[in-house]
């Protein structure tokens, strides 16, 4: 039997939780809470990614559900004023030309901090592509946490968390599900959504290094 207590979730400051509520109130957006709740640390994919609005998307719904929320923005997001603001709202800067030692670091965050969210963008750009990035899947290997598939959808004007699945490392399957839950998701920009795939499903399965190869 799971003795784990309920309230591991964090409850966010109580001015960010009321920022939330005003803008679910204002943007004609209905935000969907997350049913059932998972608790502990995990990943939380953001797609589709199309619009700079995504990000205030992912806070509020952050704020709304009490998640200690961390994420990764390129490093010039944090140049100058800007870098104690974006620490403080959970952002981790990554250097793109740079990125050795990143994933082993935020596997091991992960598995130190039982309460953790890492929100990761798999598209990696609000431009259309061809591919998702891999390294949401090869992070969640090898800290063996979930992955919660989290969504904007402009038509239905509907956003938040859905599903949380363990994925098996059987590349191919593990997409097609995750495929199937975004089908019907479309961002707020359609036009430059990109399908869900990975290069790696070609093989069939995956390891844990070189998380962001394509």
């Amino acid at each position: 039997m799971n003795t784990r207590p309920v309230a591991t979730r964090r409850s966010p400051m109580p001015i960010r939780r009321g920022i939330a509520r005003i803008f679910w109130r204002l943007s004609r957006w209905t935000y969907v809470p997350e049913s059932p709740r998972y608790e502990g640390s995990r990943i939380v994919i953001g797609a589709p990614h199309t619009s700079n609005w995504d990000f205030v998307f992912m806070l509020c719904i952050a704020w709304s559900e009490g998640l200690r929320l961390r994420w990764l923005g390129k490093k010039s997001l944090f140049a100058g004023w800007r870098r104690p603001i974006m620490r403080g709202l959970g952002g981790i800067p990554v250097d793109r030309a740079n990125p050795a030692g990143l994933v082993d670091t935020l596997v091991s965050e992960m598995r130190a901090d039982p309460d953790l969210v890492l929100v990761v963008t798999p598209e990696g750009t609000r431009s259309s592509g061809t591919t998702w990035r891999s390294g949401f899947y090869r992070i969640a290997l090898a800290a063996q946490v979930p992955v919660t598939l989290g969504y904007v959808d402009r038509p239905s004007r509907t956003c938040g968390l859905g599903e949380t699945l363990r994925l098996t490392a059987d590349v191919s399957a593990d997409m097609d599900r995750i495929r199937a839950f975004y089908a019907d998701k479309s961002g707020l920009r359609p036009e430059l959504r990109t399908e869900p795939r990975l290069s790696d499903e070609a093989g069939g399965s995956a390891t844990t290094t070189d998380p962001d190869k394509r």
